[in-house]
Parts: C-alpha cells; sequence; structure tokens
C-alpha cells in the first residue's frame, strides 16, 4: 500500500508540476525512449545476476507490496512460542523438546502458534539450534558465532535482489543518456528541418535524460530501499530467536530468556514487557 501511495505522489507531483508550469504533456510521450531505457535495464539486470537472483525478482516486488511480514502480534507469537518451549525444557529437560523439533509439522506444541507454523524458515532456523541443544551443544559463544553466520548468510541470500534492483537505479540515469544522444543524432540527420519540427526533435531527445534519473531516484532506487527494509526486519525475526536461546543456554528462566529476545526487538514491534507477561500466562499447560 505504501508503495502504491508513494509511486502516486511522485507522478502526481512530476507531471502535476510540469503541467502547472506550462508544460504540454504530450511532449513527454516518447515510446521509444521507455523501449530503449526499460530494454537496457532489463536486460542488464538479466546479464548481471544469476538465476537464483532472476527467480526472486518478481517474489520480491509481491513482498513490497505487502510490506514487512512481522508485526507486534506476531512478535508476541514469536516470545509466547520460545517461553513454553523453555518452560517444557526446563522442567522436564531437554529430551522432552526431541519428539517436537525432529517433526514439528506434527507437533501440538507449534500448532498452538500459526503464524511461526506457517513459516517454513523460520521453524528450521529454530528447531536445527533445538536439535544441536538437545545433542549437547552447550558452549554458548560457539552456538552464538554460528547463529551469527546463519543470520548473516540469510540476509546475504535476501539482500541480493535488492543489491540488484539499486545496481539498475544507478545505472539508469546513464541509460537516460544514452536514449538522449540517439535522439540527438535523430536530430542531426533532421538538421534541414524547420526550427519548430527540430524543437520537438530535440525535446524528444532530452526526454530521455529526464526518463532515465526519473527512474533512478523516483522508482528504481526507492524499491531497492524499500526491499531492504523489508529484509532487515525479517532478519530481525532471526536475531530475536538468536537472542532468546543464547539466554536460555546461559541457564536464564524462560521469563528472563524472552525477556531479553523482546529488548532486542525495534521499538514500533515490540510488545510490552505486561502485554507479554499477559500473554504467557494464557499459554495452556505444557506437556511433552
Amino acid at each position: 500500500m505504501l508503495f502504491i501511495i508513494g509511486t502516486v505522489i511522485v507522478l502526481a507531483c512530476v507531471i502535476g508540476g510540469y503541467i502547472g508550469a506550462g508544460g504540454h504533456l504530450e511532449v513527454l510521450w516518447q515510446p521509444f525512449e521507455f523501449i530503449i531505457i526499460g530494454g537496457a535495464a532489463v536486460g542488464s539486470y538479466i546479464i548481471s545476476n544469476p538465476k537464483t537472483v532472476l527467480g526472486k525478482t518478481g517474489k520480491a516486488f509481491g513482498q513490497l507490496l505487502k510490506g514487512p511480514r512481522h508485526n507486534k502480534d506476531s512478535y508476541l507469537e514469536l516470545l509466547s512460542l520460545l517461553f513454553t518451549i523453555f518452560k517444557l525444557a526446563k522442567s522436564k529437560g531437554m529430551l522432552a523438546l526431541e519428539a517436537h523439533i525432529e517433526n514439528p509439522e506434527e507437533s501440538e506444541l507449534f500448532k498452538r502458534f500459526p503464524k511461526f507454523y506457517s513459516d517454513h524458515h523460520a521453524m528450521t532456523f529454530l528447531t536445527d539450534y533445538l536439535r544441536m541443544m538437545v545433542l549437547g551443544s552447550e558452549n554458548a559463544h560457539e552456538m552464538e558465532t554460528l547463529l551469527d553466520e546463519e543470520i548473516e548468510t540469510h540476509h546475504h541470500e535476501h539482500s541480493q535482489v535488492a543489491d540488484a534492483i539499486q545496481s539498475v537505479a544507478d545505472a539508469t540515469p546513464a541509460l537516460g543518456i544514452v536514449a538522449a544522444v540517439l535522439g540527438v543524432i535523430h536530430t542531426m540527420g533532421s538538421i534541414t528541418e524547420p526550427p519548430a519540427v527540430l524543437g520537438k526533435l530535440i525535446g524528444g531527445a532530452l526526454v530521455g535524460t529526464f526518463l532515465g534519473v526519473l527512474l533512478a531516484y523516483g522508482f528504481i532506487g526507492p524499491i531497492a530501499s524499500g526491499l531492504k527494509a523489508i529484509y532487515g526486519a525479517e532478519t530481525k525475526y532471526y536475531q530475536c530467536i538468536k537472542v532468546a536461546l543464547l539466554a536460555h543456554m546461559n541457564g536464564y528462566a524462560p521469563s528472563v530468556s524472552v525477556e531479553f529476545a523482546r529488548k532486542a526487538l525495534l521499538s514500533n514491534v515490540r510488545p510490552s514487557f505486561y502485554e507479554v507477561e499477559e500473554a504467557v500466562q494464557a499459554l495452556p499447560a505444557v506437556t511433552a
């Protein structure tokens, strides 16, 4: 929704300001300038990126339209899940988690938390580290290093699309110049035409520069920035899990481990201490 609103504002202000200043809208309609710039941008994107990035591009635009996946409610659910897991581990031992982490799709524990349950990557991330803890991994420092490495890898994989789109944004003004130069070349071939015709041709050529700059800074660059913000929020979700796991490994009570994780969240999605306390108190009794 914000993406659509921003797009409308950019177009309305640029086009509206141009018309308000007395500009003629028909001069801006240069379809072949669009073809030159847009085609070159798409072609360069295909040349410079592997199939994995190209395959993720369409999905990335869908994520941009939807916005960040995790909000205050999903974090509240995550903290409640972590509390439930830690409470079960504290009361009945880490082995009590084995049945849940080996077959999480059938686990009644995970099914209580539908948003997390539907997130395959987060489920795999959490259960993998719980499995290592069940198998006897007790060194919190080594676990932290491994967690950081996996989170960094996850973030890098997600950011590849945003970085690729940013590269296109950086190149688009130059592609606009290419279109403008081609327009000038076409104009020079019509140098014997009257001034009215030459003026129209020169104006059409300059539209290429205009389009290149507008697309780069009004659309493509902001798209890349928006995706980076979404992927950053996704990374924070995993960092929240990481902080809770490390606190649990260091021997803290479930409520303290969850509080450590809560404090790691951004303020706009962070539930209050009392909201978390109310949520965990409402949880059903933990069973193996």
